[in-house]
């Protein structure tokens, strides 16, 4: 039987043009193991963290749920302006809206633990 599954994890990545010419990303995982990866694929699967490898591993993580937190807030601020979520029940709008105004506040927390780390 079949299940969906979600993932995260930390990767270095560069960019990469395929033998063939393709435009993407040599990718190497913690362990070593590295692979390439089409850019459209890549960019899809992963959020930019910048140059992070100054910092402690806790840090680092601190930092991939920033910029994951943001990039969610980005989404779901821009779904807020569509069609589909104007045709949603007013409950559901109401309950979409409280949750961007929580992921507002939990950023900016995160923002201010981050900024420390300078």
């Amino acid at each position: 039987m079949t299940q969906s599954y979600v993932g995260t994890k930390q990767v270095t990545a560069w960019p990469q043009a395929h033998a063939d010419g393709r435009e993407g990303y040599a990718v190497q995982y913690q362990d070593g193991y590295t692979s390439w990866s089409p850019k459209d694929v890549f960019e899809a699967a992963y959020v930019p963290m910048g140059h992070v490898g100054h910092l402690a591993p806790h840090q680092q993580r601190v930092i991939a749920e920033q910029e994951q937190l943001a990039d969610r807030l980005k989404k779901l601020e821009a779904f807020l302006h569509t069609p589909l979520f104007a045709g949603l029940p007013e409950d559901e709008q109401q309950l979409l809206k409280m949750q961007a105004d929580a992921m507002v506040l939990y950023l900016g927390i995160i923002n201010t633990r981050s900024a420390k780390f300078a």
